[in-house]
């Protein structure tokens, strides 16, 4: 008996096992690589492009401009527009999200013949922060922190074991999420991950690290109004907006001060406050900044929304009553087609009531986003979901089901023939100075209606913006009055929430009474909230993307339990 006790005690006091307690940290870069400045020029009669040390060939057909590096580092498509070249960056696919986001490019006259401009490609980045602490039995409790895809609560990490310099990160249930080893001489915890691109090297991180909101120890917050810049927003002041500063200082102290060290904690990166046309407030944590990428999630249903009713409002040769199948079968109705896929319109995709048998939360329904995505064999999504089975009339019930608003940007560029990104890009994005961004593709390289839009923070707050203002950006008309009416109002039930054209419909209490609000919203956190009647929008990002629980304490309440409450 005292032997072993003897052998537990040096055990547990093994360098080996006490030294890997603390905050890990492990980042890796995926590129793509190809990337920086590019150059266009014409020679004679050929078009030639300079890019990543490469001379490439230029395709041009009409007003159509394309191009491909060499061994699959990306391509480029675009259209000459006036004196300048404006289209869009395609990188390789993604390795630990497997997905393909597009990024806009645009080349300006440089002399004669010459256009020149800069590839900015979505940086495919991944990250762990991984949190041990030792236990009295001398295992180690684990906490893994993955704000790209949450990967720790996804995969309900646990503990970690150590025997010798072998390490394993184990789940419920003892499951093995990753292995690796631990170099004690060079302090590096190696975790393998197959899915999410391999091995990782984490090494420690101290209390300045992302992996708190702001720190270990955040300072004492102090308001400051947000930065002009010139992308269309002007800046003020909670002051002048009537918003009271004193319980907004105590907001985002609370959001500094609060560990989110479980996985049902909401994770909150940012919040942007927009009141009488006017910026004043913008804060980020964890790590985030104004000039990153953020992930939209399901929120971007409502730039889908937004890119649609824009188009409308430019005259494409479509309608809210245009039926689907006689557009995305090129102005014939297919002739063996069912009476109910007959009846389908453009409408009942924005309001997710066309009938089809695709809810997302059920794993029987052929139709639903995993599936569509993960496993089906067609790679065109627009394909794939004309062929879904009916499990209703359209109209009848509505399903939440993203296969259908990204069937809706299909019967837009069926119609117009012209590709969603050009269309987004020629009518939204430029005339409200976004420009920057990535939009997801499907495995056919179509861009994706059902959510997963990249934006900056300021551009996704412009969204409520230009509905707060009745479609109209600095003067300029995006969308119609009726069309952000129709899109903002109560149409369907769905989800025991109300429902416009791909915007939430709800109302929150304030003071004595409720104020009716419009949102778009996305796993994780992600929302922008409409109140007109308080002339304010507000946005919020998040990284509780396998939490729901954490996901709405985010987009739903932090403005009802926070934000309205400084409102006068």
């Amino acid at each position: 008996m005292r032997l072993a006790t003897l052998l537990l005690t040096f055990v547990l006091a093994s360098p080996a096992h006490a030294s890997v307690a603390g905050l890990w940290k492990a980042k890796k870069f995926f590129g793509p690589e190809a990337r920086g400045p590019l150059v266009i020029r014409k020679a004679g009669g050929a078009y030639a492009a300079d890019m990543a040390g490469e001379l490439v060939p230029v395709r041009v057909e009409g007003r159509n401009v394309s191009f491909a590096l060499s061994n699959g580092k990306g391509s480029f498509r675009g259209k000459l527009d006036g004196g300048a070249i404006r289209g869009h960056w395609f990188p390789p696919g993604s390795v630990p999200r497997f997905f393909v986001y597009a990024s806009p490019v645009e080349l300006k006259a440089d002399g004669a013949n010459r256009w020149r401009g800069e590839v900015r490609p979505f940086d495919d980045t991944f990250t762990f922060y991984l949190l041990l602490r030792e236990q009295p039995d001398g295992s180690f409790s684990a906490f893994v922190r993955n704000p790209d895809r949450d990967e720790g609560g996804m995969r309900g990490v646990e503990r970690l074991t150590i025997d010798g310099n072998a390490v394993k990160l184990l789940g419920k249930g003892g499951r093995e999420v990753a292995t690796g080893t631990y170099d004690q001489e060079r302090d590096v915890l190696t975790l393998n991950f197959p899915n999410r691109g391999g091995s990782y090297d984490f090494r420690r991180d101290g209390d300045d690290s992302a992996f708190y909101a702001r720190g270990a120890k955040p300072a004492r917050y102090a308001y400051r109004p947000p930065l002009a810049r010139d992308d269309g927003w002007p800046v003020g002041t909670l002051e002048e907006a009537h918003i009271d500063r004193a319980a907004i200082e105590k907001f985002i102290q609370w959001i500094a001060d609060t560990p989110a060290e479980s996985y049902t904690a909401p994770v909150i990166e940012g919040v942007l406050i927009a009141r009488h046309g006017k910026l004043v407030l913008e804060e980020y944590f964890y790590g985030n900044h104004r000039d990153q990428l953020h992930e939209t999630r399901s929120a971007a249903k409502s730039l889908t929304a937004t890119v649609i009713g824009a188009a409308l409002q430019a005259g494409a040769p479509l309608s809210l009553s245009s039926p689907v199948y006689r557009v995305m079968n090129r102005g014939e109705l297919p002739a063996d087609l069912e009476p109910r896929k007959r009846a389908m319109t453009l409408e009942h995709l924005l309001t997710m009531n066309a009938g089809y048998f695709c809810d997302d939360t059920n794993d029987a329904a052929p139709g639903n986003e995993n599936f569509m995505i993960d496993e089906a064999e067609e790679p065109d999504t627009y394909k794939f979901t004309l062929a879904v089975p009916m499990a209703t009339a359209p109209g009848e019930q509505p399903v939440y089901c993203s296969s259908q608003p990204n069937l809706a940007l299909g019967v837009l560029a069926r119609a117009t023939g012209e590709s969603v990104l050009q269309t987004f890009d020629r009518l939204v994005a430029r005339p409200m100075k976004m420009r920057h961004y990535g939009w997801w593709l499907d495995r056919a390289g179509n861009p994706y209606g059902g959510g997963g839009v990249q934006l900056y923070p300021r551009d996704f707050l412009k969204l409520g913006q230009l509905m707060l203002d009745g479609g109209t950006w600095e003067g300029r008309r995006i969308l119609s009055r009726d069309f952000v009416t129709r899109a903002s109002s109560p149409l369907v039930d769905l989800r025991e929430l109300k429902y416009g054209y791909l915007w939430w419909v709800r109302d929150y209490p304030y003071r004595d009474r409720t104020v009716r609000a419009y949102y778009a919203a996305g796993a994780g956190g992600q929302a922008t909230i409409v109140v007109p009647e308080l002339d304010l929008v507000v946005t919020t990002l998040g990284a509780s993307y396998s939490s729901g629980k954490a996901t709405h304490a985010i987009s739903r309440d932090l403005a009802k339990d926070h934000i309205l409450r400084a409102i006068f």
